[in-house]
């Protein structure tokens, strides 16, 4: 009976033998996860062995940092550390399942706000992932089982492993900039972080960036600004003379299709159309369609698109503007539009504080915000976990536009097409795919089911009059399927979805019906950040005065070169992603060099807007002939809601 005793004597018989337990535990779980959970790019040997060295140095510092407790007090230090690096890790994992990214500061702050992952969290978890907290249990057990040392420690001693704990560290740091030069300045990128520096050390890193940010505010001034200003007016085609002044004094109606991606567009499963009626307005309704416009979203998701389409700066590569910078100045397309006479209106089958949007809708200068408490939401049936199904959102919707003063501006944020993509199985007949893949199968019928919806909007539309005095977007927010789903995507697309063909799928679809014009299929590389001047020059309003990063699509000589936040970039010719340039005529990796020029660019164009951002530049700025807002002027109040709360969300965290 006293056999197992024995051995955990022998094993804990050191002083810091419960110490290295505990650190080769950690290590090799930490290690486990990088290779069943993250897809890092790992490539050679130099890459493998930092990836599985790079948790030591986390190991033993905060491990290390413990042995300063006494007795007792030094083993709660010691779950405690255990437990909260453990649950960082794991809120990593499951961030990452869905997102492909890794958790950052201001995602943090965003969870404050959003209260957890709620459905698609649970979607997204599995019984196995007890295993990410294995050894928490086993050093909890062995200290309730009273077998772990609590010998004094020599000072000497503890800081020989915070030592070793450094020059792990700098033997990581030093062979990561080996490999990849300017690691800390240059990468956009977080996978690269991780992958050279570890899950934790990149919190680390990111928190110190962070502080960094904060400052940056408060230093800038009206000198900052002049840099941006020249870059972008030295980059601002002229508008085409064929389109400027077109939808002169006519109604905006922008639609959010939530996650909608362009492979749908014209694909058939079963031998039906996903999209039977967009595929109508390419065809048949006279749309603009253009079919290279990449969503360039970063964790923000649909927030991120909203911004740029309203502002024409792109989102930040950290956390989202809606969350971090609610109360900078900004010139969004509702203040410019003012001065043309318009109202402006939001509309969206969720609550005014999800997201942060009742803040930031001030900040655009939104005249109104019709959150879910103007919508029936007492029918279980007609809800998903973020808000309204869109056949009910667009309904109660309709009466309510058709009231507003016009011209107006107006938005509408859908919700049925989002992960998980469920609960729509009793609303459309239209079957699921076949793969082995849950989200990817459901993901049609979603997709199938906002289509239909978005007809019957088109239709109330062109019944109410409203169609024909109204310049009508329609846009992909963001990506549906992320990268974990590429096995089931390689089925449905019939090829390998390596990464070339992992960055064509992040096309999502940009629709622009405006009144008496012809509409055409538009080739341009583009993304959302290119709409807002788009729009404003249809409208008949230069916006050269303006700060802003897009360029008008029917420009005939506007750039084609599509940043992402991530680092990457496509152009007409080429694309750069992951640190590889690729034809895209062709798919195949070709020399670097065709890449620099572009490359180049982007990181110009990001690095501007982002200062743009951290440091409020627009205080410093005023256009001509434009009115600056003032957000106290804005209250988004329902004195008569319809539903029972009026500020709580109805999903917990959106994946937006």
């Amino acid at each position: 009976m006293n056999f197992p005793k024995n051995i955990g004597r022998k094993m804990l018989s050191g002083k810091l033998s419960f110490f290295y337990l505990i650190v080769v535990l950690f290590w090799l779980k930490t290690y486990s996860a990088y290779k069943i959970e993250f897809n890092l790019g790992v490539e050679g040997t130099m890459q493998e062995f930092l990836l599985f060295i790079n948790p030591l140095s986390t190991a033993l510092l905060f491990f290390g940092l413990a042995l300063f407790w006494k007795g007792k007090g030094r083993n709660i230090a010691f779950g405690t550390i255990n437990f909260l690096l453990s649950f960082l890790l794991y809120a990593n994992v499951v961030y990452y399942r869905f997102f492909n990214d890794f958790i950052t500061v201001p995602v943090m702050m965003q969870a404050k706000t959003n209260s957890g992952m709620g459905s698609s969290a649970l979607e997204l978890m599995s019984p196995l992932d007890i295993l990410y907290f294995l050894d928490t249990i086993v050093i909890i057990g062995l200290m309730l089982w009273k077998k772990v040392p609590q010998e004094k420690l020599r000072f000497r001693a503890v800081t020989a492993v915070l030592t070793s704990a450094v020059l792990v560290f700098l033997l990581n740091l030093g062979l990561a900039n080996a490999d990849r030069p300017d690691l800390l300045t240059r990468s956009f990128d977080r996978n690269y972080l991780v992958k050279y520096l570890g899950a934790y050390n990149f919190t680390i890193y990111d928190v110190v960036q962070n502080s960094k940010t904060s400052a940056k505010r408060a230093l800038a001034d009206s000198t900052e600004v002049a840099e941006v200003e020249n870059y972008v007016k030295a980059n601002n085609p002229a508008p085409n003379p064929d389109y400027f002044g077109k939808a002169k004094g006519k109604n905006v109606i922008y639609v959010s299709m939530e996650s909608l991606q362009s492979f749908v567009i014209d694909y058939k499963l079963n031998g039906q159309e996903v999209t039977p009626f967009l595929n109508s307005l390419v065809d048949e309704e006279g749309a603009f369609y253009f079919d290279n416009f990449f969503h360039q979203t970063g964790q923000g998701k649909t927030s991120d698109a909203e911004f740029m389409m309203e502002n024409s700066l792109f989102p930040l590569p950290q956390g989202a503007v809606f969350m971090t910078h609610a109360n900078n100045t900004l010139q969004a397309a509702p203040a410019i539009l003012k001065s043309e006479g318009y109202t402006s209106a939001v509309f969206h089958g969720n609550y005014k504080t999800f997201w942060n949007r009742s803040e930031m809708y001030r900040t655009f200068g939104y005249d109104e915000f019709y959150d879910a408490t103007y919508y029936n939401m007492d029918n279980e049936e007609d809800l998903v976990a973020y808000g309204l199904k869109d056949k009910p959102f667009f309904e109660q919707s309709m009466p309510i536009l058709e009231s507003l003063p016009q011209p107006f501006y107006t938005k509408f944020l859908t919700l049925s097409n989002h992960f998980p993509f469920d609960k729509h199985e009793n609303d459309t007949d239209f079957a699921i795919g076949n793969t082995d893949d849950g989200v990817v199968n459901r993901y049609f019928q979603t997709a199938h089911y906002m289509d239909q919806q978005l007809e019957m909007f088109f239709n109330d539309l062109k019944e109410s009059g409203l169609y024909e005095n109204s310049v009508i977007v329609l846009y992909g927010d963001h990506y549906g399927i992320s990268e974990n789903h590429n096995e089931a995507m390689s089925e449905v697309m019939g090829k390998e979805i390596n990464d070339f063909e992992s960055a064509q799928l992040q096309r999502v679809p940009l629709f622009i019906h405006v009144p008496g014009m012809d509409g055409e299929v538009n080739h341009t590389y583009s993304g959302q950040v290119d709409v807002r001047p788009t729009l404003m020059h249809l409208l008949g309003i230069e916006t050269k005065d303006y700060i802003e990063f897009g360029q008008d699509l029917f420009a005939e000589d506007r750039a084609q070169i599509v940043p992402f936040r991530n680092g990457d970039v496509v152009s007409e010719k080429y694309s750069h992603l992951k640190g590889v340039c690729y034809d895209n005529e062709t798919g195949e990796p070709v020399e670097d060099n065709q890449c620099e020029d572009i490359q180049k660019e982007a990181t110009k164009k990001l690095q501007l807007s982002d200062k743009v951002i951290y440091e409020d530049l627009l205080r410093f700025y005023e256009p001509q002939n434009f009115e600056p807002i003032d957000r106290s002027d804005y209250r988004y109040v329902n004195p008569n809601p319809k539903s029972s709360s009026t500020d709580e969300p109805t999903g917990q965290e959106e994946q937006h």
